[in-house]
């Protein structure tokens, strides 16, 4: 990506905002409510890169979208009467996209083809694939997109046993076969991740029962329909909570924010590390635990972040990295292997990006150990990487006013999930724009 943002130190963030919606929820409304026979209305939908390549990959297969921002009237036949795509299936950068809808295309009478971009091309396939053919549909044997499955040879069976990996894609994917399985299947993950797709698809009126890590799906009860209201993503929140926690005087209110306790873990981190996080106003919102948050300026101190909290937390520990590297003391980050195969390598990147900003950081196999000091403007490269992209973001907010703005080359990855983040900031910095 050749485009550019020039980031300034800034004065204190102050104000309400209301950040997009969530997306990971997002996305299962869009999948959810397509399997059912009828209409939803989703109201709050992220309206971003990844959502529409989900919606795009639905139409191919025959389900309509009314949308005006971020309002969006589902209207499907139904899985039953869904039809075979005219071509690929273009996931885009979207990983949530490929693999939940593996898990749809595997209990679909006819082969389906994915694909993506670059990045998602490089992105471990095997972990949704294996799972499918193991469950008895036929799959292709490559390892990353492009690749094809292919539900027409035979009956899928009841999936029964773990799946390795605490991943809620892996997981729903699962559990989208599962739906159409010929018995009962018992999902069993090593650790708490979010679950969005069996709080929704219950209240549909699917058979799913969870018994902590252990999911159990009986097949064949039929959908139904049902209008979602999608509440304020915590990922995107995050950049805002922590900027306005390291730079001085700043006070930043997120009303309606989601706070599932599978995805929570970036307050309890925050928490542990002496930041100022006010929760107020908590309600539930289609299902989902709500409440509105407040963050204060405050000094942050080195923790150590590890075991559950990385599930909880694994999309926001570049914006945590950078928190880290403002703190006082060391933080320790483990567990967390998984952000190698994120849209970049998370480690690595994260790693570059702070070095670059003079921080002291050593990285490893499955974490990083980052000394806080005081980060100073520099050019740096989200790779194609949204999360990046803003996490630099917020270091540059917060960086030496000294030493100059920070330039972020590819800035334009932030589309990817949250599109108005640049003049979000513009409205926290009383900025015209």
């Amino acid at each position: 990506m050749s485009d550019r943002m020039i980031v300034e130190p800034s004065g204190p963030l102050r104000g309400e905002l209301l950040v997009p919606g969530d997306k990971s929820i997002s996305h299962r409304a869009l999948i959810c409510n397509a399997l059912a026979r009828g209409e939803a209305e989703i109201t709050g939908l992220l309206d971003s890169a990844d959502c529409r390549s989900t919606m795009a990959c639905l139409r191919q297969w025959g389900v309509e979208f009314e949308q005006n921002d971020d309002r969006v009237v589902v209207r499907s036949p139904g899985q039953d009467a869904f039809h075979v795509a005219a071509g690929l299936l273009d996931c885009g950068n979207s990983g949530t996209s490929i693999r939940l809808l593996s898990g749809v295309a595997a209990g679909l009478p006819f082969r389906s083809r994915f694909d993506g971009d670059e990045s998602l091309r490089q992105r471990p396939m095997r972990r949704v694939l294996d799972p499918l053919g193991q469950m008895g549909a036929s799959v292709s044997q490559d390892r990353t997109a492009p690749f094809w499955i292919d539900g027409s040879d035979r009956a899928l069976r009841g999936f029964d046993g773990d799946i390795g990996v605490a991943s809620a894609q892996v997981k729903s994917c699962i559990v989208f076969a599962a739906l159409r399985a010929d018995r009962p299947s018992r999902i069993v993950e090593p650790g708490p991740s979010r679950d969005h797709t069996e709080r929704m698809l219950t209240a549909m009126g699917a058979d799913i029962d969870v018994d902590g890590e252990t999911i159990r799906v009986v097949p064949g009860a039929e959908l139904q329909t049902s209008d979602v209201q999608v509440p304020a993503d915590i990922s995107a929140a995050a950049f805002w909570m922590i900027a306005a926690t390291l730079i001085p005087d700043s006070e930043v209110t997120l009303p309606g924010v989601g706070l599932n306790p599978r995805r929570s873990g970036v307050v309890d981190v925050l928490k542990s590390m002496g930041a100022a996080v006010e929760i107020t106003n908590r309600r539930d919102v289609s299902g989902e635990p709500v409440a509105d948050v407040t963050v204060r300026s405050s000094t942050l101190y080195g923790t150590r972040i590890d075991g559950d909290l990385i599930v909880t937390s694994l999309d926001e520990l570049p914006a945590l990295a950078v928190a880290a590297a403002f703190a006082e003391g060391v933080t320790e980050i483990h567990d967390a292997e998984e952000l190698r195969v994120k849209e970049s390598d998370r480690i690595a990147t994260t790693s570059a990006m702070l070095t670059a900003m003079g921080v002291e950081v050593e990285d490893w196999r499955d974490g990083m150990r980052i000394v806080g000091g005081n980060p100073r403007g520099a050019t740096v490269d989200s790779h194609g990487d949204h999360r990046l992209a803003m996490a630099a973001a917020v270091a540059a907010l917060a960086s030496d006013t000294e030493s100059g703005p920070t330039t972020i080359r590819g800035a334009s990855a932030v589309d990817i999930s949250y599109p108005t983040f640049w003049s979000d900031l513009n409205q926290l910095r009383r900025v015209p724009t």
